[in-house]
């Protein structure tokens, strides 16, 4: 195993097949956890048992639920593999039952608190319009701050989600000499480009701009334009939609940082940044957007996602039980008596 482990991480999943962070998590996965507990046994015998024992090891010993499922689909990943090129006859990380996850609880905002967070974006002296993006198209982070301004037609009044920011990541330009982590090397190099294209069909995808939308983005255009010229020599010219004050793209750290500075400044109950993809959605439920056009303009591929993402919030429960109760219990049919019309009378009006 440990021979076969190390065999599949060097030369068989490796960038460009896969990410740079995929292969960062598969790497960590092998290193820290299946090598030391799986790597004496043989490939052709381990057992389903094996990894089942591993997993519950690793939590055990305080690993997450999460960490652990990563590292089954992880060895799954690499066993396939081994099956495709004959060195096993089945994979039994597909038969090994896969650590159990909570189900995460997401509490979308409302249509009042997303309208209370856009008030107060719009407020704000750079960047506002990125936070309706987020809000009202649920953009996810690295798509929105992947933007360019070539991906954007504000006259036609659409945007094109074409690639993603990636998080940065250094290595030391001095040799390890400077004593400092690599992100603080006084001459770091960059690990990794700046973006890379959005890699499925259902991510690459054109979106509608509401008119709100398309007039924040021009305003914001024009405050771009003015801190461009304020900056002079200082100013890093990349296209970039959401830019730092002197127009390099933003750090997606420094991007959680100002969401939750907007959320305390809005008085909203704290929530991550994704949890605004999960309200855009849940807003399209509210609008009763059909199906597919949600997938289009979220960058689904498969329908499931919208269980996952679409909320039935206290609003809609509310608003359902109002329209069952004035289908059920009609005030002028029922007087004083307090009795549901009968389906006769349902018939009759409808």
């Amino acid at each position: 195993m440990a021979k076969w482990l190390a065999q599949w991480i060097e030369n068989i999943a490796v960038p460009p097949a896969i990410g740079d962070n995929t292969h960062a998590g598969y790497r960590g996965d092998i290193e820290k956890h299946l090598i030391p507990g799986l790597g004496a046994h043989r490939l052709e015998r381990l057992a389903p048992e094996h990894l089942e024992k591993l997993y519950t090891t690793m939590q055990r010993n305080g690993s997450a639920p999460g960490n652990a499922h990563h590292v089954h689909r992880t060895i799954r990943t690499a066993l396939n593999e081994a099956v495709r090129r004959g060195h096993i006859a089945s994979n039994p990380a597909s038969v090994a039952k896969a650590p159990v996850l909570p189900d995460a609880e997401v509490d979308p905002y409302d249509v009042d608190e997303v309208k209370r967070l856009l008030k107060v974006a719009a407020g704000l002296h750079r960047n506002s319009a990125r936070w309706a993006l987020a809000l009202a198209l649920g953009l996810r982070q690295g798509e929105a701050l992947g933007l360019r301004w070539e991906d954007v037609d504000l006259d036609g009044g659409v945007l094109w989600v074409r690639q993603s920011r990636l998080r940065p990541k250094y290595l030391h330009g001095c040799g390890g000499k400077c004593g400092q982590r690599a992100g603080s090397c006084p001459k770091r190099v960059a690990a990794r480009p700046i973006t890379k294209a959005t890699k499925s069909r259902a991510g690459r995808r054109r979106i509608g701009l509401p008119a709100q939308l398309v007039g924040l983005l021009a305003r914001h255009r024009e405050e771009q334009a003015a801190e461009r010229a304020r900056a002079l020599d200082m100013w890093r010219e990349g296209g970039w939609v959401f830019t730092s004050p002197t127009g390099e793209p933003v750090n997606p750290s420094t991007d959680y940082h100002q969401w939750k500075a907007l959320v305390r400044k809005a008085g909203v109950r704290d929530a991550r940044l994704h949890d605004a993809r999960h309200s855009a959605a849940t807003v399209l439920l509210v609008l009763g957007v059909p199906e597919r056009t949600v997938m289009s303009i979220m960058g689904w591929s498969t329908t499931a996602m919208a269980a996952r993402y679409q909320h039935v919030t206290d609003p809609i429960r509310r608003s359902v039980a109002e329209r069952v109760g004035g289908l059920l219990w009609d005030s002028e049919a029922e007087g004083d008596s307090g009795s549901p019309v009968s389906t006769a009378d349902v018939g009759e009006r409808t």
